[in-house]
């Protein structure tokens, strides 16, 4: 309201003075007043309209002006998804007919029916002396390709998949592995059918590219039938055991029977049986230890004569496995520790009475940079054939990992044998990689 206004207001507000009191205001006086105020009035109104019209005006210029629209690019239709023709053996009886899509491009396309393919290459030298100027009793050539390993691993359907696992030497080829694993089997089993290393205690289950040595300990050598160990064809089933405490897994497998010199068959009821129950547990969240038992038994060749059998003599092997691991989790790939041990005990039957032979390795292999590996291992075992003949070794290891793909390892190694001269030999080894290699069990 206008500050005149306010002040006649206040005017008519106040209390008239005595002289007020005394002269009455006529009607033409009070009209007039009226007819003033109300001018007042509609003064007001009309200044207070154009100001509220500048207003809007200002407002409207204060905001930013809206971008044209831009011409939107035609869009484009998507790319028709690649296929593939279904092989013409692999259509009918329930299997897929018409096209396959095709994951990951054109890359993937040229091989979605060919199996992951790597190939592993594993070179050895030895260099050493004993008093007969080399090492008589196992004697390894100055510089051999010792083996070239091929895998082919691939999902074969929703049930099962195979792996392949082919050795080539510089004498010939042999089958590793072949196996198929059904992993969902009713009962929570894993079953195999195949051809396949046995698992029995550590060392026997490992390809040579996953030993943490040039060789393997000398009760293998001796016990377990080298480096082939028992590997042969037949099947395997496992499973878990629930409980509250550890991981447990139990082991079950049947085998031809015909595992080098360790088990022979001579007839078709000649098989061989393998039992292993495995325990895992943490005990740090940096360091966890995974023990395991082992028995097997088979029929050996100690009483055949002229291709006959005779004596229907068998072997029986229990072994005892223990695997100590740390990593600290801050420092995972610079520092290490794994620590290993085999017990192996021998009973073999044979024309001369039964043999029990004993053996055992001990090992520790320290990481102290993030590509070096350090480490010693111990071996003592008796024969199998001849109880009373003990060998005794001991290795130092330093091994180079130039990359996940390739190491470089040297190892010294010192044999006592029962029969012969003391062997120092220093072994040096190359293996490198290429391929998609699937890894091996932990």
């Amino acid at each position: 309201m206008k500050p005149h206004v306010l002040a006649l207001l206040l005017v008519f507000a106040m209390p008239p003075g005595p002289e007020g009191f005394a002269q009455t205001p006529t009607v033409a006086e009070i009209n007039a007043l009226r007819a003033q105020i109300d001018a007042l009035k509609a003064e007001y109104d009309k200044r207070l309209q154009a100001l509220e019209r500048q207003f809007e005006a200002l407002q409207g210029q204060t905001q930013p002006a809206q971008p044209a629209p831009t011409a939107q690019p035609p869009a484009t239709a998507p790319a028709p998804p690649q296929t593939a023709d279904v092989p013409a053996g692999a259509q009918g009886a329930g299997g897929p007919a018409g096209q396959l899509p095709v994951y990951g491009g054109a890359t993937a396309g040229s091989k979605i029916f060919n199996p992951d393919i790597a190939v592993i290459g594993d070179f050895l030298g030895a260099a050493g002396s004993n008093a007969a100027g080399s090492n008589n009793v196992n004697p390894d050539p100055a510089l051999t390709m010792h083996e070239s390993e091929a895998s082919f691993q691939a999902i074969v359907d929703p049930y099962a998949r195979a792996d392949f696992f082919f050795s080539f030497g510089e004498q010939g080829v042999n089958l590793e592995e072949g196996y198929l694993t059904f992993p969902a089997i009713p009962g929570g089993l894993l079953v195999r059918a195949g051809k396949m290393r046995a698992a029995f205690g550590k060392v026997n289950t490992l390809h040579n590219h996953v030993l943490p040595w040039t060789d393997r300990p000398l009760v293998i050598s001796n016990l377990v039938g080298g480096e082939d160990g028992i590997n042969d064809a037949g099947f395997s089933a496992a499973r878990l055991i629930p409980n509250p405490w550890i991981f447990l897994e139990a082991t079950g497998q049947v085998f031809r029977g015909d595992s080098n010199d360790l088990f022979t068959a001579s007839k078709r009821g000649d098989l061989s049986y393998v039992g292993h129950l495995r325990g895992y547990q943490d005990i740090t969240e940096s360091t966890n230890i995974d023990i395991g038992v082992s028995y097997s038994r088979g029929h050996n060749g100690s009483g055949i004569v002229n291709n006959s059998d005779l004596g229907r003599f068998r072997t029986a092997l229990y072994g005892a496995d223990a695997t100590v691991r740390w990593r600290p989790l801050r420092r995972a790939i610079y520092h290490s520790f794994v620590g290993r041990s085999e017990f192996i005990w021998s009973r073999r039957g044979q024309p001369n009475g039964v043999q029990n032979a004993l053996g055992y390795y001990f090992s520790g292999d320290y990481q102290f940079a993030r590509r070096w590996f350090a480490g010693i291992r111990y071996d003592r075992s008796k024969r199998a054939d001849e109880a009373s003949l003990t060998d005794k070794g001991q290795s130092a290891v330093l091994t180079y990992w130039p990359s996940e793909f390739s190491q470089v390892r040297g190892q010294y190694r010192r044999t006592q044998y029962a029969i012969g001269p003391t062997a120092n030999e220093f072994l040096m080894q190359f293996q490198f990689s290429i391929g998609a290699h699937g890894a091996h069990p932990f």
